[in-house]
C-alpha cells in the first residue's frame, strides 16, 4: 500500500466552503497522519484557515483559482466556464495528472460528473459511470448504486454497476465475494423490467467473477442489509436514497417528540441516555457522507454541499480509504474476470445544456 495518500480537494465546493472543508481535513489529519492534502480555491481565503489549524498547514499545499463553480450552474455552461480554471477542474486535474491519489468536491453534482467524465474518460469497458452511496443497515454498511448519475440504464449499464459496487464493496468491506443483488418489484424472475431481467440474466452466468449474485432484491431488502451490493437506476436509486434521509429524520423528530411528550417520559429519556446517543450517531447522515463516482479513470468523492466539519472529515475519509485500497484496481481486476464480453466505453462529450 502507498505509503501517503494525497487528497485532491475543490476547497470552494458547498454551502460552508472553504471554513467547513479545511476544518474537516484538519480532524481526519488527527487520524490519518499520512494524508496529504492539494486545496484548490481562492488562497486569500485559504491561507488564513490554515493559519488556525497550523498541524495542517505542513501536511497541505494551495493551488490558487479564481473561478468557482456555482451550485445552480448547468453542467455545460459550468464546462464552458470552468474548464482548465476552476477549482473544481484542478482539484479532478490533479488525479489525472498522477498528483493526487483521489479528488473530492462538494459543489455542483451536475458539474462534478461532467467535469470527471470529461477529464478522466470513463474506464475501458464501461458504459456510463455511476455514483455509489455507502447505506447504513440492520446488519451493515452496504453500498448502492446507482444514485443518479443515469436515468433509465439499459441491462449492460445494470452490469456494469455491479462490477463497479461489488469492486467498491471488497475496497471498504475487505470481502472476497460481495453478494450483488438488483432492485425490484419483486424477487420472482418473471417480474420487473425487461432491462433487469436480462441483467439477472447475464449476473447469473457471471456470478463467482469477484462477486456472487444473489438474484432480485426489494425495497425492505436495502434496510435488511441483504446484500453487500444493492444496483438499481439512477432515477430510482435517488428517490430511495431521498425517501430514506426523509424518514430517517422522521422517525428522529417523532422519538424526540414522544422523549418529551410528558414528566414521565422525560425520566424515561434519562435512563436511557447512553442509548439515545448511540442511535443518534448511527442516524446522523454526516458519519455517512460522500458519494464515490465509479467507472472513470480515476477516483472521484462527492461530498453533501450543505454539511459541516464532521460530514467532510467522513467524506475525506471515504476518499482516503478509496486511494489506501486501490479502488481501480480492484474494478480492473473484477472486469478482467467477468466472462461476460464488455461493451466499449462510451466517449465523454460536453453535455447538453
Amino acid at each position: 500500500m502507498t505509503d501517503t495518500i494525497t487528497i485532491s480537494v475543490d476547497a470552494m465546493g458547498g454551502d460552508n466552503a472553504p471554513r467547513a472543508v479545511i476544518h474537516g481535513a484538519h480532524l481526519l489529519l488527527k487520524e490519518r497522519k499520512n494524508a496529504r492534502f492539494i486545496f484548490h480555491g481562492v488562497q486569500e481565503q485559504i491561507a488564513p484557515l490554515l493559519e488556525e489549524f497550523p498541524a495542517l498547514k505542513p501536511a497541505s499545499s494551495v493551488r490558487h483559482c479564481d473561478v468557482v463553480i456555482a451550485m445552480d450552474e448547468k453542467p455545460s455552461q459550468a464546462l464552458r466556464k470552468g474548464k482548465g480554471t476552476s477549482s473544481m477542474w484542478m482539484a479532478i486535474q490533479a488525479v489525472k495528472d498522477g498528483e493526487a491519489d483521489v479528488a473530492i468536491s462538494g459543489g455542483n453534482t451536475g458539474a462534478l460528473m461532467a467535469m470527471a467524465t470529461f477529464c478522466l474518460r470513463p474506464m475501458e469497458g464501461i458504459a456510463r459511470p455511476g455514483i455509489a452511496a455507502i447505506w447504513p443497515t440492520l446488519r451493515t454498511d452496504i453500498v448502492v448504486l446507482d444514485m443518479g448519475a443515469t436515468i433509465g440504464a439499459d441491462a449492460q449499464q445494470l452490469v456494469d454497476y455491479a462490477i463497479l459496487g461489488s469492486a467498491l464493496a471488497r475496497c471498504l468491506f475487505d470481502e472476497k465475494s460481495p453478494t450483488v443483488g438488483l432492485l425490484n418489484v419483486g424477487t420472482e424472475e418473471v417480474k420487473g423490467l425487461e432491462s433487469i431481467k436480462e441483467a439477472g440474466r447475464i449476473l447469473t452466468e457471471a456470478s463467482g467473477a469477484g462477486f456472487t449474485y444473489h438474484g432480485f432484491v426489494e425495497g425492505d431488502d436495502i434496510g435488511k442489509g441483504t446484500v453487500d451490493v444493492v444496483v438499481t437506476e439512477g432515477f430510482v436509486g435517488n428517490i430511495a436514497l431521498k425517501t430514506a434521509e426523509g424518514t430517517a429524520r422522521q422517525v428522529g423528530r417523532y422519538l424526540s417528540n414522544a422523549l418529551k411528550a410528558n414528566l414521565m417520559s422525560r425520566i424515561g429519556a434519562l435512563f436511557a441516555m447512553s442509548a439515545l446517543k448511540a442511535l443518534r450517531a448511527k442516524m446522523d447522515p454526516r458519519t455517512l457522507n460522500g458519494g464515490v463516482f465509479m467507472g472513470l479513470n480515476g477516483i472521484v468523492i462527492k461530498s453533501h454541499g450543505g454539511t459541516d466539519e464532521i460530514g467532510y472529515k467522513s467524506a475525506l475519509g471515504l476518499a482516503y480509504e478509496m486511494g489506501r485500497n486501490r479502488l481501480i484496481d480492484k474494478i480492473s481486476d473484477t472486469m478482467k474476470r467477468f466472462p461476460v464480453k464488455a461493451v466499449p466505453a462510451a466517449l465523454a462529450t460536453e453535455p447538453e445544456a
